[in-house]
């Protein structure tokens, strides 16, 4: 594996960077939202901005991982490890399948169960929106919904305010939120909206067309 060439592509949806793993609630939401989507790598020894530091001990590492991958993860993640020297130094790779038994939660500092889910470079906790994309992206229930009005309303939308709510996205186009959450899953599971969640709010905002994944 040309490690290098990984680092060069930067942290994004299945590539996500550690330094070190001294967090068992840290490491294990990145590996549930990894899980969730489309799988990934975690590069340890590898700092954020790509530098390549090594890691002192890969046993104790992969130690961790594991530990956070069956303790902290429910249902548990299988994890599989490649080691590679980089410049006499080690990189511990951790791969991440995508998972059949969605969606997975995460065990946080406080002992409360999250679901994450992964949207480029952020692990972000899930919303019952993002639960659900997760939910239908298991079921094989991904299919394109053509760009009627409601979907050119969404759009025109971002494009002048820059976000927009489950509420706001409803009322523009006089329909229920059953319906406009169905649109919205639709568009993230797409590519085409990113959503931004949190425990007070959650809205989405336009993906830049060259940044969509094909």
């Amino acid at each position: 594996m040309n490690v290098k060439k990984l680092i060069l592509q930067g942290e994004g949806t299945t590539l996500d960077f550690k330094k070190t793993i001294n967090n068992h609630e840290k490491i294990a939401r990145s590996i549930v939202a990894f899980a969730n989507h489309k799988g990934g790598q975690l590069l340890i020894g590898v700092a954020d901005d790509g530098t390549i530091k090594g890691v002192k001990s890969e046993d104790e590492e992969r130690y961790m991982l594991l530990k956070s991958a069956q303790q902290f993860c429910r249902p548990a993640v299988d994890l599989t490890f490649e080691e590679v020297y980089v410049e006499d130094k080690l990189v511990l790779i951790a791969n991440i399948s995508t998972s059949e038994t969605k969606p997975h939660y995460a065990l946080d500092e406080n002992k409360k169960w999250w679901v994450y889910f992964r949207i480029q470079d952020k692990t972000l906790l899930a919303s019952k929106i993002l639960v659900d994309v997760i939910k239908k992206s298991t079921e094989h229930q991904i299919t394109p919904i053509p760009h009627g009005k409601e979907e050119n309303m969404l759009f025109e939308y971002l494009s002048q305010e820059g976000r927009i709510t489950l509420k706001e996205y409803s009322k523009i186009i006089k329909s229920s939120y059953k319906k406009a959450q169905k649109i919205l899953v639709a568009q993230i599971l797409g590519g085409a909206i990113r959503p931004h969640s949190s425990e007070k709010e959650e809205y989405f905002t336009s993906i830049p067309q060259q940044l969509q994944v094909k």
